[in-house]
């Protein structure tokens, strides 16, 4: 029996898509699902290319829908079949600047989690007053143009240390792409 080739689908999604967490929940989405493909902001949201098979595609994007992170808002859902690409594995891949049209997430007050952190004398962020990761911290405020990037915020002349860059990298992080990641060593200070 032959196997069937696996479908490819592009999805534009607009809202409030950005400095929410939408990149790393679509890559670990991904990742859970073995679905293939690529994620990035762009000026006007957050497009992604997935490709597998037709079942495992639907239940993507249903859950794109249905569990996005609790500080988004999807006002538009574009999705298109495309031409396979033959993804080998899932990448949040580099922003395209064009047209900006998409909303800019507020500062968000600090979750529990960070607040947790900043509380914990052992923690490496006690004490730091701008401790945040993707659930938390400033968006609106930092942020210069879209795509909403480290490079496209006031935070792009700190240079993460050695730790924040691990954290910033590591899908399992709630700080995974968490564009304003800092600590004491690395971190903007008062």
């Amino acid at each position: 029996m032959k196997e069937a080739k696996p479908k490819s689908i592009k999805v534009y999604i607009d809202g409030l898509v950005q400095g929410v967490g939408f990149r790393p929940f679509v890559y670990r989405l991904a990742e859970e699902l073995g679905v293939k493909g690529i994620v990035r902001n762009s000026g006007k949201g957050v497009l992604i290319e997935a490709e597998s098979d037709a079942s495992v595609l639907d239940r993507f994007t249903d859950a794109l829908n249905t569990t996005p992170p609790p500080l988004s808002r999807i006002d538009n859902f574009d999705l298109s079949e495309q031409e396979y690409q033959g993804y080998q594995d899932f990448d949040i891949v580099q922003s395209v600047s064009d047209l900006k049209s998409t909303a800019v997430s507020p500062d968000i007050g600090i979750c529990s989690a960070c607040e947790r952190e900043m509380s914990e004398k052992d923690d490496r962020r006690y004490g730091y007053w701008a401790i945040n990761c993707t659930d938390c911290g400033p968006r609106y405020s930092i942020i210069n143009t879209l795509a909403y990037d480290r490079a496209n915020t006031s935070m792009n002349v700190f240079e993460m240390c050695p730790s924040c860059h691990a954290e910033y990298h590591d899908p399992r992080s709630r700080r995974y792409h968490a564009q304003p990641i800092s600590c004491h060593q690395c971190g903007p200070r008062l």
